[in-house]
């Protein structure tokens, strides 16, 4: 750790600038050069290349952290002044966070990536690396500690400055020396020592064997969970011991007392259960003592009520038996909640995988409850029983999908609810055919909102937008009032829980349901302006551009048409009006409000709110603000070049604002800014850039045959000579020009094109957007990619002999599809392609375990028809029936673990090429997914993709891999990068 501070001496000051005029005498002195100087990169750039990671303001807005993180190797922790005046480097600093007061900050530094990666491939064991240590940084002195060998840290998330943090068990250096010592196995749920430290008096508390701790948000109490550390010892010494008798035939009763005298002789120092510590006196108070299991602890509000989930039964049991326990700090804990308390439905039990939740005001408890679980036999054997899935026609999932989602289905729970004013049990308010819920007023309300797809689930396997019914559920008699019945589409409830907003996908219209008169109304009846997608090309409902927002007191909600935000209000009869007034779409820019603070949940009308902004037309983004009444046009801060400016955050408790932005050109890097005038440039990634050959990009503009107006991007070298003839690449998937002005990193990517590593080897890169009709999604791509293609042909830069296609998954399919059309192309890389529709239909995506029909009929496939209804259109929009006209080599890379789409259509596209004789390779990640998730097989992949387009397209010599294959026998043995001199016949 190095902390630096801006108090240089002027002498230090006139030698920087000396240095720094020298600097600039050398730039300029070297400019003509500068890309004669500048070489292309290459595969062992990637690991080095950074990205910001965690991001987060002080409190008072007068420090903010952040990460830098490189692709691979070890984190860079940085806590500056916004001013950029101080700075803490932290060097692989992990879990950054500000005190709630804004006077330290706290850090855990982890073990080095080398150290970690060593004890992942097992060259290392885990206890000869280092521990995690904890950093913390007093922001008013600069001073900085560090604390070895913690496991973890916790400080209060409001107010407080404290900390409390478990320390690991450190090795006996006495025993680690004696060979003969028995090497015990530490559980990683043994207690340990807690550490509480007042961070102010430099105060520490020490507690024993706790296995968990927390904080209230407000630093008033610290709850702790101990362990008897000799407990599990003395289980499995009992459980030997009842084996042993068992084995004798003992009785029972006599195995009950060779417990307990293991018990009593085992004894250990206690009580052991829950306790809270009152941080400001440090009094332990205990909140329930005994051996259990204690989990899910939640406090309210204030800080001052807990609820947490308990039971004690022993391990060994099935089916447990779990308590919801209650406390007013910090009197005892006692039991609110059982399967016995009143109204708790038969053969419903309390769910362990709820986090009791209170209403904001305190006056309320949520919790959640589950039907009893069934217990497994464990006196089946297994060879005795088959194992089988049973598919049914009528169930709402089908079997892969349920088994996804088993164990998520089994901690699946419902909300229930009691009143802690009055505490007369417990009320159920969803079942299992109304089983989604959402509090209202943070839990104030005498509401929740509660949604349903009861009965309509098995349509979903074709029309995964589906359509739900919405409720309105009274907290205080469960009664259920019908809202809207299957809606397709979305519904909200606004913050107070007035009304209820929602879209009619099928109509395109927004609707108004008042809670309290149960009227409905139409929002945008006699308005001109679309509210669904206008860009929408698939064969379903347009989407909304959705709820932007709510005014206080639910006066109006705030929805968005595709460029501008409109206001319509809820409680009166005023017309709706434009809050941008018009603007953005006069300008073709498209607004939406950044909430800068989490715990808003309306929007005042006169308070003046940032908008994010997007140019469609030159994709420059920025800020706009503006206020929600009065008849203003937003006002400008600033639109530029650059991507990221969604990012906007704010410190908690002043008007500092961060942002991350970076282009084509420039790495992302973080700003600071007060009024949206000036900003400050806090880090500077990548410097290394300015070594390598980059590039350029431009958005090109070109009319397509039948008449439709296409955009895409062309990315040229920095070094660019018009002079030259350039090879090309193109890459596609959906529409791509948004992008504009992102920034890329050369990175190992998980199958798609890399872009700025091309384009620095002096490749052109050429991404069109895509424009579909239904029905035709080949003949589509045909008219956007082909034509684009032709249109830059023109240029005499571009090599018409030297194209290639590359796609990854749709678009892999495209590649697919397009070698079969035409010979324009000369080598195509088709990733997770589809080629075989009719067979693809009736598919399963094994990730989710949906069945595949929804994509054909509704989603991106873009068929719009069943298989049996739109035959002819499977048949035609599938690339394998015409690969007999294929003539362009391919690669195609499918995985067998793919999850979205089935590898065997990948095998089906290759065996169909391989008994036409056409030069085609297909790699196999073995255990990989649809995109690449490994980062070693990423970076096999860029270097055989390098290798083939080179090959093809600069005429370079070929890989082994690609002139004879590698043979099984070989396999991990030799990957075949070696160039020889051989060609692919």
């Amino acid at each position: 750790m190095k902390l630096k501070q801006e108090q240089n001496n002027q002498s230090k000051r006139q030698t920087k600038k000396f240095f720094k005029q020298l600097s600039f005498a050398l730039l300029a002195f070297g400019s003509l050069s500068v890309h004669a100087q500048k070489k292309p990169l290459d595969h062992s750039v990637y690991d080095s290349w950074e990205s910001i990671g965690t991001k987060q303001f002080s409190n008072n807005g007068q420090w903010i952290l952040y990460q830098v993180t490189p692709q691979e190797g070890d984190k860079t922790l940085f806590i500056k002044t916004t001013d950029g005046q101080k700075e803490l480097k932290v060097e692989r600093g992990e879990k950054p966070i500000f005190t709630g007061d804004s006077n330290y900050a706290l850090f855990s530094i982890r073990p080095t990536y080398a150290d970690l990666k060593a004890v992942k491939v097992k060259k290392k064991k885990e206890d000869e690396i280092a521990k995690d240590s904890l950093g913390i940084f007093n922001l008013k002195s600069g001073a900085v500690d560090k604390i070895a060998n913690i496991k973890s840290f916790k400080t209060p998330d409001k107010k407080g400055d404290f900390v409390a943090y478990l320390l690991e068990k450190v090795k006996d250096s006495a025993n680690a020396k004696d060979s003969k010592a028995p090497k015990k196995k530490t559980s990683k749920d043994a207690p340990l020592d807690l550490v509480l430290k007042d961070l102010v008096n430099n105060d520490d508390t020490v507690f024993t064997d706790v296995v968990d701790y927390y904080f209230d948000d407000n630093g008033q109490y610290l709850v702790i969970v101990t362990k008897d550390p000799k407990q599990k010892e003395k289980e499995d010494k009992a459980k030997k011991e009842v084996e042993s008798k068992e084995k004798e035939n003992i009785e029972s009763s006599d195995v009950v007392k060779v417990t307990e005298q293991t018990s009593e002789v085992e004894e250990s120092k206690g009580p052991f259960g829950v306790f809270v510590v009152d941080l400001k006196t440090k009094k332990k108070t205990t909140l329930l003592e005994g051996k259990g299991k204690y989990t899910q602890f939640n406090f309210d509000e204030s800080g001052k009520q807990l609820a947490f989930v308990a039971n004690d039964d022993e391990e060994k049991t099935l089916v447990k038996t779990y308590k919801v326990y209650y406390s007013t700090l910090p009197r005892e804990a006692s039991e609110i909640a059982t399967d016995k308390t009143t109204g708790v439905p038969n053969n419903w039990v309390i769910s362990e995988n709820y986090k009791p939740q209170f209403s904001k005001n305190g006056k309320r408890m949520f919790l959640g409850i589950a039907p009893t679980p069934v217990a497994k036999d464990t006196t089946l054997i297994a060879e005795d029983h088959a194992v089988v899935d049973i598919w049914h026609y009528k169930e709402d999932y089908i079997q892969p999908q349920q088994l996804v989602n088993l164990e998520k289905d089994l901690k699946k729970s419902y909300l229930a609810t009691i009143d802690l004013t009055r505490n007369k049990g417990i009320l159920a308010l969803a079942d299992q055919t109304l089983d989604r819920m959402q509090l209202v007023d943070e839990g104030n309300s005498n509401i929740v909102f509660g949604s349903t797809d009861f009965g309509k689930r098995v349509e979903r396997q074709w029309n995964i937008s589906g359509s739900a019914s919405y409720y309105i559920v009274d907290v205080n008699t469960g009664k259920r009032t019908e809202v809207v019945s299957d809606l397709p589409g979305l519904a909200c409830i606004s913050p107070k829980g007035t009304a209820v907003v929602y879209y009619n996908s099928e109509e395109g219209n927004w609707y108004a349901y008042d809670v309290k008169t149960k009227i409905t109304k139409h929002l945008n009846k006699q308005l001109s302006v679309s509210f669904a997608d206008e860009q929408f090309d698939m064969p379903d409902n347009a989407s909304a551009y959705g709820i932007k927002g709510w005014t206080d007191n639910d006066e109006s909600v705030l929805i968005g048409d595709r460029y501008d935000i409109w206001e319509f209000f809820l409680n009166s009869n005023k017309a709706p009006r434009m809050v941008t007034n018009g603007y953005g779409r006069e300008h073709k820019v498209s607004f939406d409000i950044l909430n800068l603070d989490s715990d808003k949940k309306s929007y005042n009308r006169s308070e003046h709110l940032i908008f994010a902004a997007f140019n469609e037309l030159n994709k420059d983004a920025g800020y706009y603000s503006g206020v929600i009444k009065g008849n203003k046009i937003p006002e400008k801060l600033w639109m530029q070049p650059y991507s990221g400016f969604n990012s906007l955050f704010k410190a908690k408790n002043a008007k500092v604002y961060g942002y991350v932005k970076g282009s084509f050109k420039e790495s992302i890097n973080l700003y600071v800014t007060k009024d949206f005038k000036e900003e400050v440039k806090l880090s500077n990634l990548n410097a290394q850039q300015a070594n390598y050959n980059w590039g350029t990009n431009e958005l090109i503009h070109w009319t397509t045959p039948k008449g439709y107006e296409a955009t895409g991007v062309l990315f040229k070298p920095e070094n660019f000579d018009p002079n030259k003839k350039y090879p090309m690449i193109v890459y596609f998937y959906e529409k791509l020009s948004d992008n504009l002005h992102r920034y890329e990193a050369p990175a190992p990517t998980p199958s798609r094109l890399n872009i700025p590593f091309y384009v620095s080897n002096e490749y052109l890169v050429f991404t069109p957007d895509i424009s579909y009709v239904d029905g035709y999604p080949g003949k589509s791509a045909e008219e956007f990619i082909n034509s684009g293609v032709e249109f830059l042909k023109q240029n005499s830069w571009v090599n018409p002999d030297k194209i290639a296609i590359q796609g990854q998954s749709w678009g892999g399919y495209q590649v697919a599809h397009l070698i079969t059309v035409t010979d324009m192309y000369a080598a195509a890389w088709s990733g997770a392609p589809v080629v075989n529709m009719t067979s693809a239909y009736g598919g399963i995506r094994w990730q989710s375990g949906m069945s595949r029909q929804f994509q054909y009929e509704k989603t991106q496939s873009r068929i719009g028809q069943t298989l049996w209804d739109g035959y002819d259109l499977y048949i035609e929009n599938s690339p394998l029936f015409n690969m007999p006209a294929v003539t362009t080599p391919v690669a195609i890379m499918h995985n067998d673990n793919d999850g979205a789409v089935p590898w065997y259509q990948g095998i089906e596209m290759f065996m169909a090429l391989r008994r036409l004789g056409k030069p085609a390779w297909l790699l196999n990640y073995n255990g990989d997914e649809h995109n690449l998730m490994k980062r070693q097989n990423r970076k096999d992949i860029q270097i055989r993709q390098q290798q083939f387009f080179d090959y093809y397209l600069k005429d370079a010599k070929a890989p082994v891999w690609m002139v004879k294959g590698i043979p099984a026998t070989m396999k991990g043995k030799d990957w075949g990068f070696d160039l020889v001199e051989d060609k692919v016949e």
